[in-house]
C-alpha cells in the first residue's frame, strides 16, 4: 500500500509498505481522505518533541473499517467511520494523561490506504459530510470544542474574538462559536480571510498587523467576553486590553511563538481567567461530533489534493495562504 511517510527533517516520501493487520482491540480502515494540521509541518521541519523516522504523517482521516483484530465487534467491518486522533487520554477530564500522544508520531498515520487504530477511536462518519470534510473534522474540531465548551465554558449570549482566522482549528472554532448564538469577531493579516470568516457568520475583524487594532476592537465591538487564540507571541499582550473584565482567554497553540513578556498586574487587577487546552478527551469528542451533527455544520475546506501531490498540500500550509484545511484524498470512491 501506499504511505506518505516523514524520512528525515525536510523530507517526505511516498513509499510502498505492507499491508496492515489488525491485532486484538485493534481495526483496519480503509483511506477515503485525510487532513493536514500545522502538527505535520511541524513534525517536517524537525520542530516537534518524540521525532520518530520513518513515520506515516497524518492525524486526521476518515474510511471505511476493513477489519478487526481479537475483542473487537464484527459489526464494524464495513461502517463509515471517523478516527479520533487523541490516543490514550487517561483517566482525568481535567487534563490529558502521562501517556497521551496524537497519531501520526510516533504511531503511523492517516496519510496511507490504510492505517490501524485501536477500535476505541472509531466513530461513525456524520451521514451529512462528504469524506473530505469528515477528514478535515477530528483534530481541528476537538481542539476548538474543548477550548470553546470545556475549558471557557462558553455561553451563547457571548461577545469572543477568534484570532488568527484562517486556519483550520480557528475556523472551525468560528463555525462552533457561531452556531452556539455567540457574537463573533475575528483578527487576521488578510481581508480576504476576514471576508471568509464573516461569510461563516462571524459580524467582522481586524487586522492585528495595526498596533492600535485592540484599541479599535473594543471601540467597534465593545470588550469581548472570551478571546480563543493559537498564536500567542508578541501580540498576545493584545488581547489582555480587548478581553472585558473577568473575561477569560483560552489558547491552543503558539505559533508565533511566547509572548514578549504578559502584564502581570493587568491580568490579576481586571480578573482575567488565561485557559490553556490541548485536543480534548474521548467525552469532548463525543460532544464534538454531537454538535456537527446537530448543527449540520462543513468543515471549511481550503484545498484538496490527491495523495500523489502531498508535496504540495504541505507547500499551501506552510505559505500560509489557506483559509480552513488542506485535505488529500485517498482511494477511488470519494464522496
Amino acid at each position: 500500500m501506499r504511505s506518505l511517510q516523514f524520512i528525515a527533517i525536510n523530507q517526505i516520501a511516498l513509499v510502498e509498505m505492507p499491508l496492515p493487520l489488525a491485532g486484538p482491540g485493534e481495526a483496519v480502515v480503509a483511506i477515503r481522505a485525510a487532513a493536514l494540521n500545522h502538527r505535520d509541518v511541524w513534525i517536517k521541519s524537525g520542530q516537534y518533541a518524540g521525532l520518530k523516522y520513518p513515520c506515516t504523517a497524518g492525524a486526521d482521516g476518515a474510511g471505511v473499517v476493513e477489519s478487526v483484530g481479537a475483542g473487537v465487534e464484527a459489526a464494524w467491518v464495513g461502517r463509515e467511520v471517523v478516527i479520533n486522533p487523541a490516543l490514550d487520554w487517561g483517566p482525568k477530564e481535567t487534563a490529558q494523561g502521562a501517556g497521551f500522544s496524537i497519531l501520526g508520531m510516533p504511531r503511523h498515520g492517516t496519510m496511507a490506504d490504510r492505517v490501524v487504530v485501536p477500535a476505541t477511536q472509531l466513530a461513525d462518519k456524520p451521514a451529512h459530510l462528504s469524506w473530505e470534510a469528515a477528514a478535515a473534522l477530528p483534530l481541528a474540531g476537538l481542539t476548538a470544542y474543548r477550548a470553546l465548551f470545556t475549558r471557557a465554558q462558553l455561553r451563547g449570549s457571548e461577545r469572543i474574538l477568534i484570532t488568527g482566522v484562517g486556519g483550520g482549528v480557528a475556523a472551525i472554532a468560528v463555525q462552533f462559536a457561531v452556531a452556539h448564538g455567540c457574537e463573533v469577531w475575528v483578527t487576521s493579516g488578510s481581508k480576504e480571510k476576514i471576508a471568509r470568516a464573516v461569510a461563516l457568520g462571524a459580524r467582522g475583524g481586524f487586522d492585528y498587523r495595526v498596533t492600535s487594532w485592540p484599541a479599535e476592537a473594543v471601540q467597534t465591538a465593545g470588550a469581548f467576553d472570551a478571546v480563543f487564540d493559537s498564536s500567542g507571541g508578541a501580540g498576545f499582550e493584545g488581547l489582555i486590553d480587548a478581553v472585558a473584565p473577568g473575561g477569560r482567554i483560552v489558547f491552543v497553540g503558539a505559533t508565533a511563538g511566547n509572548p514578549g513578556s504578559l502584564p502581570m498586574r493587568k491580568v490579576f487587577w481586571r480578573q482575567v481567567s488565561l485557559l490553556g487546552s490541548t485536543m480534548g478527551s474521548p467525552a469532548d469528542w463525543e460532544g464534538m461530533l454531537a454538535f456537527v451533527k446537530q448543527h449540520r455544520l462543513q468543515p471549511a475546506i481550503s484545498a484538496v489534493f490527491p495523495l500523489e501531490r502531498a508535496a504540495e498540500a504541505f507547500g499551501q500550509i506552510e505559505r500560509g495562504g489557506q483559509f480552513g484545511k488542506v485535505v488529500i484524498t485517498l482511494g477511488t470512491d470519494s464522496r
